[in-house]
């Protein structure tokens, strides 16, 4: 399966870039699927393709029934519109109807802690509040397949530890999860394979800490500063 962007290199010229060309894999029902890779190697890409964002222009993604949906933190945030009016935007683009997020929105304002704030505009938000509601509406999706876009782990540590276990409580309740996430405590956690991608290309696709120890054997080592370049 491939996506082949096409982007501006002059003033009247452009050039076609595969940010995927060579990416193949199954996904089981049930199974937790952890997707790593460098910066730029094709990862957010490829959840779009699989969330029907995207279509292909080499291959096919073939799904055998069911719904996925995308959670990307603050999908559909507009800074001028209320934060209540921006739940019911970004639930909307995340799959459910205006009348499940209405049903949903006291649950959503409590879990993100913002209180009065929800009716305020977005953009008198710090980054933290942001965050917090992006994540409590995305929480809310509940499809076939879930496609998790680093979404573990934001705001504040009472946050973050709140965050992280809601969503392994439902990870861990028999769905079908393909995740995004450069946390390798995360994907040796909850990962039952990995896919591997590397310049857009699928380089391994396997049991979870078979992968990584790969994966972490290419990565080079940091270079400490201030000393040669020396460990």
């Amino acid at each position: 399966m491939g996506v082949c962007y096409t982007r501006r290199s002059g003033l009247m010229r452009s050039s076609k870039f595969w940010a995927l060309h060579d990416v193949s894999f199954d996904l089981m029902h049930g199974e937790t699927i952890g997707i790593v890779g460098h910066n730029g190697a094709g990862k957010s890409t490829l959840l779009r393709v699989l969330a029907g964002i995207l279509a292909p222009d080499l291959g096919q993604m073939v799904m055998h029934g069911g719904r996925a949906s995308l959670l990307s933190l603050q999908v559909g945030f507009i800074p001028y519109l209320s934060g209540r009016d921006n739940v019911v935007l970004s639930g909307i683009l995340l799959g459910l109807t205006r009348r499940q997020v209405l049903a949903r929105m006291d649950d959503i304002i409590d879990f993100a802690e913002l209180g009065d704030f929800i009716d305020e505009p977005m953009r008198s938000y710090s980054s933290g509040m942001k965050a917090r509601l992006g994540f409590a509406v995305a929480f809310q999706a509940d499809p076939d397949v879930l496609l998790i876009d680093e979404v573990l782990g934001v705001g504040d540590a009472a946050f973050r530890a709140k965050s992280a276990a809601v969503m392994r409580e439902k990870i861990n309740s028999d769905k079908t999860v393909v995740m995004v996430t450069h946390s390798e405590e995360t994907v040796l956690e909850l990962c039952d394979r990995v896919v591997w991608i590397d310049h857009g290309v699928t380089r391994k696709v396997g049991p979870t800490r078979e992968v990584m120890d790969e994966y972490r054997a290419s990565v080079p080592a940091p270079v400490r500063r201030g000393q040669g370049g020396r460990p």
